[in-house]
């Protein structure tokens, strides 16, 4: 059973890497179908401001703390998150473990050309797995039940989805189910950075939760402002949070009354 915990009003999944990985293929073996969500920072943030990419989070099977700031968030705030379940981290165990149980994966994401890098990057380096189906990332709204037949025509059962937020969310609401995989994973930039498009931060970064600066000085145009402005945004959602739970601070408010 998954052990849920509540997170500025989200349902969190306080499950560890490894967990999550056999939960994963539990849900191959079973017949059942996961739709995973993630969540960092900037995504708590956007979610206080648009109600459906916080409905199609919400409605995913598993929730998890993508980004590091969100465990210690949880750590001030008394909310036990085990470990950061990264998107990336996620995605390339699972492209192991599939491999090996010879799961076939469909790629759904990217630029026509990250995604054919990325192909022959993972063939390189897992020459056995088995690529159902692939296709890039642009389409229009209307696309999307043939974008999700073809998957459910493959024969995948693990489908990754290489897009961004929330259309990545968007379409797994609307039609994870109808794809027929039994796990639904959003991965986000992964494609681009297994292309070789973008690089990882090292990991001490990652490990100090300085992941998103490292990003920001790889494409200081497009994510500086961005994240200047949604970390200072979850700043002010914990620092809000930690007021509202202190008991103190709700005694000295009732006694001002």
């Amino acid at each position: 059973m998954s052990r849920r915990q509540s997170l500025f009003g989200v349902a969190l999944d306080a499950l560890t890497m490894d967990e999550t990985v056999q939960r994963c293929l539990d849900a191959v073996r079973r017949g059942e179908q996961i739709e995973i969500g993630m969540v960092n920072a900037a995504k708590l943030v956007a979610m206080r401001r648009d109600p459906r990419l916080a409905s199609a989070v919400s409605g995913c099977d598993l929730v998890l703390a993508d980004g590091q700031a969100v465990v210690w968030a949880g750590r001030i705030l008394g909310v036990r998150l085990p470990e950061r379940v990264a998107g990336i981290d996620l995605f390339m165990r699972l492209l192991a473990a599939a491999e090996t149980a010879e799961i076939p994966v469909y790629l759904l994401g990217a630029r026509q050309d990250v995604l054919e890098m990325m192909l022959g990057r993972i063939a390189e380096r897992f020459p056995k797995l088995r690529v159902a189906g692939s296709r890039n990332g642009y389409f229009d709204d209307p696309e999307q039940p043939g974008i999700a037949d073809a998957v459910a025509d493959s024969g995948a059962q693990l489908l990754f989805l290489g897009m961004t937020s929330p259309k990545k969310e968007m379409f797994t609401a609307g039609y994870g189910e109808r794809t027929g995989a039994h796990v639904v994973h959003g991965v986000g930039g992964s494609f681009d950075i297994l292309a070789g498009i973008t690089k990882r931060a090292p990991l001490v970064w990652q490990r100090m939760g300085l992941e998103w600066f490292y990003r920001t000085l790889q494409e200081p145009r497009r994510l500086g402002r961005r994240y200047l402005t949604t970390n200072a945004a979850f700043l002010a959602m914990t620092a809000r949070e930690l007021i509202r739970r202190t008991p103190s601070a709700a005694g000295s408010a009732n006694r001002s009354c």
